[in-house]
């Protein structure tokens, strides 16, 4: 099963869920493997030092390059490897111009090693370019997490859309596996009623979980600690679990 994170809003807690899901489904004992297709690296950097020199996804996606075995990290979480990003991401779509196949890189390169992991996670920028569509084509599912925000449903048209024409051209086992609300605030009626909409526009789609706002959730990242090592105890520990059982209990 591969799950592409994907939504081109920013700030809507892409990367935070991706990084815990992955952690969630490697602590229940599954091998997962976190691919990084953002170039910001966030999730990367969430694990790695920058210092620590690693090789990086575009050098395994790249024409001619090099296998995605040799770029793969482990982790400290047990179970969860990581396909590292860079900056270098950013130039993939003017690589690949001209390429027949450029849609298919992802794809293509983790069929060398889907076979080895139970789960594969895949972080996407946030845009519905090149890299996100490739992220598309390579998986099973896809789950959007939306912000709960004031223009919340903003974008979410082109996501779907987006979602539909990757399924009927290329893809057509991809499935919508769920809308994620997060960063919420129940103390708000903004928050209250923006549920209500998401609810109304998606339905059964919704997952019953929702990530509220949590400090802990922020914190993770700069101790290169996914959510359950570094505050087990957490909502935000105890809302990623949740969510983690929704989407097993949905596959």
């Amino acid at each position: 099963m591969i799950i592409s994170v994907a939504n081109q809003k920013g700030g809507v807690g892409k990367t935070t869920t991706a990084i815990n899901l992955s952690a969630a489904l490697a602590h229940k004992g599954n091998k997962t493997l976190l691919v990084d297709m953002d170039p910001q690296a966030n999730a990367t950097i969430s694990f790695l030092r920058p210092e620590s020199g690693y090789r990086n996804i575009y050098e395994a996606l790249v024409p001619h390059g090099c296998p995605i075995r040799e770029i793969i990290q482990k982790t400290q979480t047990d179970n969860l490897h990581l396909a590292p990003a860079s900056i270098a991401l950013a130039k993939l779509e003017a690589t690949l111009a001209g390429e027949l196949e450029a849609h298919f890189c992802l794809k293509d390169t983790l069929s060398k090693v889907k076979k080895d992991f139970d789960y594969i996670v895949i972080d996407t920028p946030p845009t519905l370019g090149i890299l996100t569509v490739n992220a598309m084509v390579a998986s099973t599912h896809v789950l959007v997490p939306i912000q709960s925000s004031y223009f919340a449903l903003e974008g979410t048209d082109d996501l779907v859309e987006t979602i539909d024409k990757v399924k009927k051209r290329v893809n057509p086992n991809l499935q919508i596996l769920g809308v994620l609300l997060t960063i919420y605030d129940g103390r708000t009626i903004l928050s209250r009623d923006i549920h209500q909409q998401i609810l109304q526009v998606f339905g059964a789609k919704l997952f019953k979980t929702i990530i509220h706002k949590n400090v802990r959730l922020e914190e993770a990242p700069a101790y290169k600690e996914d959510i359950f090592s570094f505050a087990p105890s957490s909502r935000g520990a105890l809302e990623y679990y949740q969510l983690t059982e929704e989407v097993l209990s949905r596959v």
